[in-house]
């Protein structure tokens, strides 16, 4: 029996997913999470978890955080990205951060379908149309993303507070702690980093962001 776990924060769309898996995949287990946090969590407690359906851009997963966040501590776990992006270069640099799957959220039933099946017997999945133009991921990519991975959640929040440019009192103030705590995380960022300053961080975190390609 397949036990499977959708982490994504539309209740419409984990419902969509729920049907399907209902109907092809009979006696399969299925839980849910809507953020990062609460996703990482459930990993936790399900070690025998099949395959994890992931949401790009559910709460504390901007980017390509959760992906790698998730390779990264539970690198048994075939990972089926679902996202509402089908550009080629997302498609690619989620593969090429370990996804076993990419499925977009216009995705028909019977695809959905055929990719968790493909995932389930051990195989790749993607859309048709990126079939034959994945790029690969170079080393300095999967090595930033390794970085990106060792962060904390609250280490992360604090890292794109920086990328907005808030100072350290406005985002002590958002996260309800001290800005000495704020100070701690910057300085543990820049550690895991291997950077010196917020501008070498926020150029870091840059690098694996999805904000400035095309939709």
């Amino acid at each position: 029996m397949y036990q499977l776990h959708i982490a994504d924060d539309h209740p419409l769309f984990r419902d969509a997913l729920l049907g399907i898996i209902s109907t092809h995949f009979s006696g399969a287990s299925v839980s849910q999470s809507s953020d990062l946090e609460s996703t990482l969590a459930a990993l936790e407690s399900l070690p025998d978890l099949d395959i994890l359906l992931l949401d790009l851009h559910m709460p504390g997963s901007q980017d390509l955080f959760g992906l790698v966040t998730v390779r990264e501590r539970f690198s048994s776990v075939p990972v089926v990205v679902v996202s509402a992006r089908d550009d080629l270069e997302t498609i690619s640099r989620s593969i090429g951060h370990g996804a076993s799957a990419y499925i977009p959220k216009s995705a028909s039933p019977a695809m959905i379908h055929e990719a968790i099946d493909a995932v389930a017997s051990g195989e790749r999945w993607v859309p048709e149309k990126a079939r034959n133009g994945l790029r690969r991921i170079d080393d300095e990519e999967m090595s930033l993303g390794s970085k990106i991975a060792s962060l904390t959640p609250q280490q992360y929040r604090v890292l794109c507070y920086l990328r907005e440019g808030w100072l350290n009192k406005q985002i002590g103030y958002e996260l309800g702690v001290t800005e000495a705590t704020v100070k701690a995380h910057i300085t543990a960022i820049f550690k895991k980093l291997g950077v010196s300053n917020r501008t070498q961080a926020v150029i870091a975190l840059s690098k694996l962001s999805l904000e400035d390609m095309p939709n």
